[in-house]
């Protein structure tokens, strides 16, 4: 395709002045590729952190991971999707940030079909918040029916989602976030809230299984003492944090262990049947138009954001 189209990005490392809006050609598919119509994109933390500091990458760059779009090219080789299905997935990470854009070719692989009933917006704000959970608390911890979960940060993008997949998995749900938001984690499942603002949930909570963290720091030292014995402490904020987190967790004899999300079909398709079912249900507090992404990325940045941000292409 010779068309031009839009895609965020930037030139140097810095706050949200720093993304633009080019214009640049349509990509070309490659073998077992789609090139998807991006109808919304989903705003995560790493991408403003990425803007920020870069870490593997170095400007310029463009920005975005999550999709959900339409299917308007098949390569040759690639069976698992025609012309007009509407799928969503992560396609490009973690190395080639480019979902906020008019198009988006990549390996089928990295898509599903986008769940029933679920518009672009909603579907846009799962693949790697709900991945990141999925990986968390199912790889990783393998959450039980009967267990007790302790999800910090739980009214984030990947906390409220986590919540709903401890919850689907039979457990009994404890979050932590401030009071004004405990009416919504009610509503998607969680059993008891504690307000960080108020409380020390290290003093609140007790015998826990499995907590997953995504706020780090101080968060760690407190989470394992709550923790019971033998139980899983996963941190999501710091992969690079791993030796140090196993080796603390292991003197007070517990698990400690770190996500990195990866992009997978067959988990997406899991997450799209919890969708269906009425199990899991993406939260989205505010949609920005491609041309304001920098506000996107302040209000993301803001840390007061309840479940995700999203951009929209149409």
């Amino acid at each position: 395709m010779t068309e031009q189209m839009r895609i965020v990005q930037q030139r140097e490392l810095g706050g949200p002045e720093v993304l633009e809006i080019a214009k640049v050609p349509v990509p070309d598919l490659g073998a077992t590729r789609i090139l998807v119509r991006v109808h919304a994109a989903g705003v995560n933390p790493v991408d403003w952190k990425l803007r920020q500091h870069g870490y593997w990458l170095t400007p310029p760059f463009a920005q975005g991971f999550d999709v959900s779009g339409v299917v308007v090219a098949v390569s040759q080789g690639s069976s698992r999707f025609s012309v007009g299905d509407e799928v969503y997935g992560m396609p490009n990470y973690p190395d080639r940030p480019d979902a906020y854009a008019d198009y988006v070719a990549a390996p089928a692989r990295r898509f599903a079909r986008k769940p029933g009933g679920l518009d672009h917006v909603h579907a846009s704000a799962l693949p790697l918040a709900a991945l990141t959970a999925w990986q968390a608390l199912v790889d990783t911890a393998g959450v039980e029916d009967g267990q007790r979960v302790l999800v910090h940060a739980a009214a984030g993008g990947v906390g409220h989602l986590a919540v709903q997949i401890a919850k689907a998995r039979g457990a009994h749900v404890i979050g932590t976030a401030s009071a004004a938001k405990h009416g919504m984690l009610r509503e998607l499942g969680a059993d008891e809230l504690v307000d960080y603002t108020a409380v020390d949930f290290a003093e609140a909570v007790r015998d826990v299984d499995v907590v997953l963290d995504a706020i780090g720091g101080d968060y760690l030292e407190r989470s394992l003492r709550v923790l019971r014995p033998g139980g899983v402490y996963v941190g999501v904020s710091n992969p690079l944090d791993e030796e140090m987190i196993v080796e603390r967790a292991t003197a007070v004899g517990v698990r400690g262990a770190t996500v990195c999300v990866e992009p997978d079909h067959t988990q997406l398709e899991e997450i799209t049947a919890l969708v269906e079912s009425g199990r899991l249900r993406p939260v989205v507090s505010e949609t920005f138009p491609l041309e304001d992404v920098a506000k996107a990325h302040e209000h993301s940045q803001s840390g007061r954001t309840t479940g995700k941000v999203v951009l929209t292409l149409i």
